[in-house]
């Protein structure tokens, strides 16, 4: 690495290192600064504490930005709004959504209102850069939209799109990004098209839940955040499509700034895909400039000055991977030596550095890496690379054949993941072992015990992942803001009741506990909270079994598969591994969905449990007093509760699923009952899986 490089990378570390520090550690860049310049007052000291306190500056600016729009006034009730959408409508709790930036406000006739930026959920479809209209009731709730704040929400009754974007970049985004879409027009059922989309945009909406989480756990997600290699293949069909416009050095750099732009547009800013233009940019604005500028030098000048433009960049999780990947990346360029074949070795040098530079991020944000990691990108990698190649040059010619290609090469990459993702993820102990091992390869004096010690360990990481419990186990799992809980027995039987909001999280919570057969699932009601996870579960796993409560609105073909389902009712009774399952409620027919919650009290080994659903105070009235050894407190522990029903359930150990939220759950008036009456109050936002033993006092 040459000196320009590596101040280039100090300096970047220097600028995020201040970023990160925000309004709680502000002081940390100004002393860091002044220690840099007290041990050296060579350029680079200087430069250092430059970026220290340039980045600092731009973390409380951007922290700033933030409490701004959360802490500004908006007028509630119901309003009249036009502006522009920052996003595109997508689909989610609030369906669809979309941040709106509003410029005009009427209630009792038109006036300009620069106000903050606004949530606006329930009806239409906009495209980002549409100016809208938008009337509805307008709620003050700090919240956010793709990361970005918002000061409140709005619920819509009519929504009408005035016109698409006036600003030409926006337009000539659109316009590719429409292009590539309709090209695709079975994405919405063929995962292969939708996949294709990812890699081109980075259009992931219609990739089956199922699909990412696969993805993610083989270690190829980072196929979908459209970073580097998209750019350079973008770039290239650019400047051909330009023909003579692009010949010479200087008007393909100019030209494919103006591609860059257009570009970023349209894969809508994605800080994977904002990182990789801004180095590419760089090494185009050198060649205008006659400057060199290689690979390390275009990374930590892109990272100094995007964190520089927008500090909150710095904790962006997309950002963080995809920059530790290009760094891995750039690392290991040269590890592959004259090994033959030299493409092969080369190939699995880069792939291996990139996912040791991202292990101790995924490590942190995710809490495990695949084993499998650097074999499944090896595999894919070239195919991702001839889907994208082929599927963009189909898109761009309107040949159909050369589309339908890119999509078989993309099914063949879900077909790598699919196949990969039970194999084990790796804990911190695990990447340790692994570690260790390659440690062990590189000093040949310690080469023999610790590869011994190595392989002895990763043997039993890899064997005990997801061993059944040693006696019946219930464990209330950390999903957020929603409800999933597993039941397990030493024989591999699984009960699965409910499945909270994200299918991704419930999926690798399920594959982290070996699970691949699930014996009875019970669904207690249909909010999304609890239906959510249930996606496509029954494609993934064996689900042998489905009770339900009976609730139209739940599609139970989507949720079981072909499994057998039975409406839950008092008295169905089941007995499956060591657990006897007794349906205690509903009761009778409630007007609130919550009240229609199957409620189920658990007995195993001689405990009991009562998981209630998110029952209230009518339907808890019906049920009279249950005593209970373990209670999963209802709706999250809202004060929806009646404290006479909770005090007669009597538990010792009572547990709260629960997520961030702007509810105020749980209740504090809820947790003084359950601990006046003596219970153990756990919560799954301050403790994680919550897991109780029924064969343990």
């Amino acid at each position: 690495m040459s000196r320009s490089a590596r101040a280039a990378v100090i300096v970047a570390a220097a600028t995020w290192f201040g970023a990160l520090c925000g309004p709680r550690w502000v002081l940390l860049p100004w002393v860091g600064a002044a220690g840099a310049l007290a041990m050296s007052r060579r350029p680079l000291a200087v430069m250092v504490a430059g970026a220290l306190i340039a980045g600092g500056l731009s973390g409380l600016a951007a922290h700033a930005r933030t409490e701004r729009t959360h802490r500004a006034t908006v007028p509630e009730g119901v309003v009249t709004l036009a502006g522009r959408a920052a996003t595109d409508s997508a689909e989610g709790e609030r369906q669809p959504y979309f941040r709106l930036e509003p410029d005009h406000l009427h209630r009792d006739g038109w006036v300009s209102w620069e106000g903050p930026a606004i949530g606006v959920s329930g009806v239409g479809v906009v495209v980002a850069g549409d100016r809208v209209i938008v009337t509805g009731r307008l709620v003050a709730r700090a919240s956010t939209v793709r990361g970005d704040p918002v000061a409140g929400w709005l619920e819509a009754d009519r929504l009408d799109v005035v016109r698409g974007s006036d600003d030409p970049w926006f337009r000539a985004g659109n316009l590719l990004r429409r292009r590539v879409l309709d090209a695709l027009p079975e994405s919405a059922v063929r995962p292969e098209a939708a996949l294709l989309a990812g890699f081109l945009i980075g259009e992931t909406g219609d990739v089956p839940d199922s699909d990412l989480e696969a993805l993610r756990r083989t270690g190829l997600a980072h196929f979908v955040a459209v970073s580097g290699s998209n750019v350079a293949l973008f770039l290239a069909a650019w400047w051909l499509a330009a023909g003579p416009l692009a010949w010479g050095p200087r008007r393909r750099a100019v030209l494919g700034l103006v591609g860059l732009a257009v570009f970023v547009v349209a894969t809508r800013w994605e800080p994977s895909v904002v990182r990789a233009a801004a180095m590419a940019g760089l090494v185009l604005g050198g060649r205008l400039a006659g400057v060199v500028v290689d690979g390390w030098v275009a990374l930590g000048g892109a990272a100094t000055l995007l964190l520089l433009l927008s500090g909150d960049l710095a904790f962006d999780v997309g950002f963080q991977l995809s920059a530790a990947a290009t760094a891995g990346v750039l690392a290991g360029a040269g590890l592959g030596g004259s090994r033959r074949p030299r493409l092969l070795w080369q190939a699995l040098a880069a792939t291996a550095s990139a996912q040791v530079a991202v292990a101790p991020l995924l490590l942190v944000h995710f809490g495990t890496v695949s084993l499998v990691a650097p074999l499944a990108n090896l595999i894919a990698s070239p195919l991702v690379g001839l889907a994208t190649a082929l599927g963009g040059l189909g898109v761009a010619t309107g040949a159909a054949p050369l589309t339908g290609l890119g999509m078989l090469s993309a099914r063949a990459v879900l077909g790598v993941a699919r196949s990969m993702r039970h194999l084990p993820q790796l804990g911190p102990i695990g990447v340790a072992t692994v570690a260790a091992g390659l440690a062990a390869a590189l000093r040949p004096g310690l080469r023999p015990v610790m590869a011994v010690v190595s392989a002895l360990a990763l043997m039993g990481v890899v064997v005990s992942q997801g061993r059944p419990p040693s006696g019946p186990e219930l464990r209330v799992l950390d999903v957020g803001q929603g409800d999933a809980i597993v039941l397990r027995s030493p024989d591999g039987a699984v009960v699965l009741v409910d499945g909270g909001p994200d299918p991704g999280v419930l999926q690798g919570k399920l594959f982290s506990l070996g699970v691949r057969r699930i014996d009875l699932l019970v669904i207690t009601h249909r909010h999304a909270d609890h239906t959510g996870g249930l996606a496509a579960v029954g494609r993934i796993f064996d689900v042998r079994r489905v009770w339900h409560p009976g609730d139209p609105e739940i599609d139970l073909g989507a949720i079981g598969g072909g499994a057998t389902t039975e409406e839950a009712r008092p008295g169905l009774r089941a007995r499956v591994g060591w657990f006897e399952l007794d349906v205690l409620g509903p009761r009778r027919r409630y007007a609130s969905p919550n009240d229609e919650s199957v409620v189920l009290l658990v007995t195993a080994a001689g405990g009991t449990a009562l998981l209630a659903g998110d029952v209230e105070v009518a339907a808890q009235r019906d049920l009279g007093p249950v005593a209970v050894d373990v209670l999963k407190v209802p709706h999250q522990g809202a004060a929806t509760s009646d404290p006479e029903w909770l005090a007669a359930t009597s538990p010792r150990v009572a547990v709260i699923s629960v997520g961030p939220n702007d509810f105020g759950h749980p209740d504090p008036g809820v947790i003084a009952v359950l601990e006046s009456g003596g219970a153990e109050v756990l919560r799954t936002d301050l403790e994680g899986d919550v897991v109780v033993r029924f064969d343990r006092p």
